[in-house]
């Protein structure tokens, strides 16, 4: 048996989940609610504030089935009802970044600012000039939107001039050294 899928998902108070028509499983709580389409081989058990699911047969994709609709109810369990949050760093001479309204400007060392639109289900804040947290329910919107912020000036090697993840290790490469071998 799966490993992850047999493990049992404990709900906090406050959260509920349902399973609809077309096994579709819906997870409501103080934050809001997600949906999930499952597939016919994994059954969710609803016992009181615990869910448990089971798989029909032992297929190799099955099992994997097994597993990931386990972990994809589990992060829905955990948007619903603390949210998830990625937060970034932006480091370089000039570079900073500022909300107006529901846009992030960010200015990156490029001849004109970029403006990154705030989406459905996302949150921006800027608690100061080089960092950025971005925030949801879903934790799958939540880090595609917060890579697609990253993706705009990525860490370079030789400075760690860019925007990356809090807690994130740059490779540093060595610079040029001029003058050493000539006599």
């Amino acid at each position: 048996m799966s490993r992850i899928g047999k493990k049992e998902i404990v709900m906090p108070a406050g959260v509920s989940a349902s399973v609809g028509e077309g096994n579709v499983v819906t997870v409501s709580g103080p934050k809001g609610s997600l949906s999930q389409k499952m597939d016919r081989t994994i059954k969710l058990n609803i016992d009181g504030q615990t869910l448990h699911l089971t798989r029909q047969n032992d297929e190799s994709q099955t099992k994997a089935y097994h597993g990931l609709y386990r972990a994809l109810i589990a992060n829905m369990v955990k948007g619903v009802s603390e949210g998830f949050s990625r937060t970034l760093e932006i480091n370089g001479v000039g570079y900073k970044a500022n909300k107006q309204g529901s846009k992030l400007v960010l200015n990156l060392g490029l001849s004109h600012p970029i403006e990154v639109e705030e989406i459905e289900g996302v949150k921006i804040e800027c608690p100061s000039a080089t960092e950025i947290k971005v925030s949801g329910i879903d934790k799958q919107v939540v880090g595609e939107f917060a890579a697609k912020i990253r993706s705009l000036r990525p860490v370079e090697p030789y400075h760690a001039y860019g925007i990356k993840y809090a807690g994130e290790r740059v490779i540093r490469k060595v610079g040029k050294t001029a003058g050493k071998g000539k006599k």
